[in-house]
């Protein structure tokens, strides 16, 4: 299914974004070396209902997974890259960490994700995967417009990627949002241009580049959920809600919280 939004649902898409970048914002404030990943998921658990918002994790159970989410939020320690199910761990220095939020505000959805380290060591080489995973997501909003293809998008975000050296999947990327969270086209981290689905006003999509730092293999840990690099190497993950306009692409997950 692909959802066209009215300008209501646009104005509603836009207060749900606020609200996922500002919980995000928030939650990477709090983020310490120390900070258990279930006090996370408690902090965002309680900022979402009492937002009058919904979960778009907690009953979701997509054929990958291992049934209900059971959470609100993912959370990726180091290997740690997609769907990362929060556990008892303690974040250490120096941990990449990556926080990804879905909720839905008055009946539409919006999600985005954010990679940082915790504390104060900052390896050099984690911090060049956080910024090739930024560069790509900007390169990939830059290319869509109306009139552009999904292939375009595509495109854009896997030159960076592949640029900066970096592997690259095509199994799980960005997709299509709007009264529920994951919905048709498709948009993988790497394509061809002129390929795919042409863009509307409208239209809203979630970009998320994604890496590995030595491997484009995956595999699921023994929660069900949490997707790892196959190696162990360390990887990281930004994600945008974005809406297609006559003028280009508006970034509704930008936070307004100072």
């Amino acid at each position: 299914m692909i959802e066209i939004l009215s300008p209501a649902e646009l104005l509603r898409a836009k207060e749900a974004g606020a609200l996922v970048a500002n919980i995000l914002h928030t939650l990477k404030g709090r983020c310490t070396v120390g900070t258990n990943l279930l006090d996370i998921d408690q902090w965002a658990k309680v900022m979402i209902l009492e937002a009058g918002a919904v979960s778009c994790y907690v009953d979701y159970a997509p054929s990958f997974g291992r049934g209900p989410f059971g959470h609100y939020i993912c959370t990726g320690v180091n290997d740690a890259v997609l769907h990362g199910l929060p556990r008892d761990y303690a974040l250490a220095d120096g941990d990449l960490l990556t926080l990804d939020l879905a909720v839905s505000l008055r009946g539409v959805a919006a999600d985005s994700a954010i990679s940082f380290i915790v504390g104060e060591s900052k390896p050099a080489q984690s911090v060049a995967m956080i910024d090739a995973t930024e560069r790509a997501l900007r390169a990939g909003i830059a290319a869509a417009r109306p009139g552009a293809r999904i292939g375009d998008l595509s495109y854009a975000i896997g030159s960076v990627l592949s640029e900066a050296g970096y592997p690259v999947n095509t199994e799980f990327g960005g997709h299509g949002i709007g009264s529920t969270m994951h919905q048709d086209p498709h948009v993988p981290n790497m394509g061809r241009p002129g390929r795919g689905y042409k863009l509307r006003p409208g239209l809203l999509l979630a970009l998320e580049p994604w890496v590995m730092a030595n491997t484009a293999e995956l595999v699921t840990d023994a929660d069900g959920w949490t997707l790892r690099s196959v190696t162990g190497c360390r990887t990281a993950h930004s994600e945008h809600t974005i809406a297609i306009t006559k003028d280009g692409a508006e970034i509704l997950t930008l936070p307004t919280l100072p």
